[in-house]
């Protein structure tokens, strides 16, 4: 079983309380009352809430969301029928080197809302959830610097990411001097290939609600391999 490096774990139930009395917005207030769960809780006792978005960019401060994917699941199981997905406008002309990525075109968004108009719905379902992320800065960022624009306020929450997962893992497996002599590295930790080392199903990636099923599975696949359900969730949020 692999022990993670981690920096000491944030204290999430203390920090919603706290961004309670600051917060302006009715609907971060709302967002910051419901409760997280105990960080002891076992991992197989948790449901959480894997996240996706698509973007414009990769820049967060001037790119911008287009479209938001959310599943449900536990460590047996992934909760399709209770899936989210969403289309939205973004405040900018879409690249075209972005548009090759995703697939996402100018029709696609032409009637989309903008994500002013579904945030509420967004925040409902993310709020009380540990949220799983491959590579926690896209989906903290983005809806961080999003909110900021349209609300005036940034939004905090703690995340799951099976990307850190997933590199921990390989550096635990490439370490020590056997390896360096052999040549071993590192592999990439990037979504499709980590899925490919448990034998997961490959997936089109670069949608949103179909990457967030695809973390959800990784998750699942990395805690049977190299953890334990007995786990506390304190030892892998962030």
């Amino acid at each position: 079983m692999i022990k993670l490096f981690q920096p000491p774990s944030i204290d999430w139930q203390y920090k919603y309380k706290a961004k309670q009395n600051v917060v302006k917005d009715p609907l971060l207030q709302q967002f910051y009352q419901t409760e997280l769960p105990n960080p002891d809780t076992p991992m197989s006792e948790m449901t959480f809430v894997a996240m996706d978005f698509e973007t414009t960019g990769l820049n967060a401060d001037k790119d911008e969301i287009i479209t938001i994917g959310l599943v449900p699941f536990t460590l047996n199981r992934v909760y399709l029928n209770r899936a989210k997905h969403w289309t939205v406008r973004p405040r900018q002309k879409l690249d075209e080197n972005s548009i090759v990525i995703h697939g996402i075109t100018h029709n696609d968004i032409m009637d989309a809302p903008d994500l002013s108009e579904i945030v509420e719905e967004v925040l409902n379902e993310l709020a009380g959830h540990v949220l799983v992320v491959h590579y926690h800065k896209i989906e903290r960022e983005f809806l961080d610097r999003a909110l900021k624009r349209r609300i005036g306020e940034g939004i905090e929450f703690p995340v799951i990411d099976t990307m850190e997962l997933e590199s921990q893992i390989q550096k635990r497996q490439t370490a020590g001097i056997v390896n360096k002599i052999m040549g071993k590295r590192p592999d990439s930790v990037r979504l499709g290939q980590s899925r490919m080392r448990y034998n997961l199903p490959a997936y089109t990636p670069h949608h949103a609600l179909t990457d967030a099923i695809a973390t959800a599975e990784l998750l699942q696949a990395q805690i049977a391999h190299h953890f334990s359900g007995d786990q506390p969730l304190r030892q892998f949020w962030l």
